[in-house]
């Protein structure tokens, strides 16, 4: 299964840019996600990836994220 289905269901992705497997790209645009064709993509905080091909890049978006501690507020 595919994360950014479970971001859709959640309702989390409405007016946010996102990637994913190109199966799901008319799923994203129907659940009003902005999608995109690139490797790793953030929005806000939320981080997605197309593919596990892709998962080196989105480990370390992931951590430069967390490092960068911008969104702490937003989880307090």
């Amino acid at each position: 299964m595919s994360c950014t289905l479970l971001l859709i269901s959640a309702g989390v992705i409405n007016g946010r840019k996102v990637t994913s497997y190109k199966s799901i790209k008319d799923d994203v645009i129907n659940a009003g996600g902005n999608w995109v064709d690139e490797e790793v993509v953030v929005d806000s905080g939320l981080v997605t990836s197309r593919n596990p091909k892709d998962l080196p890049a989105f480990c370390a978006k992931i951590i430069e994220e967390v490092r960068e501690g911008k969104h702490e507020a937003q989880h307090a």
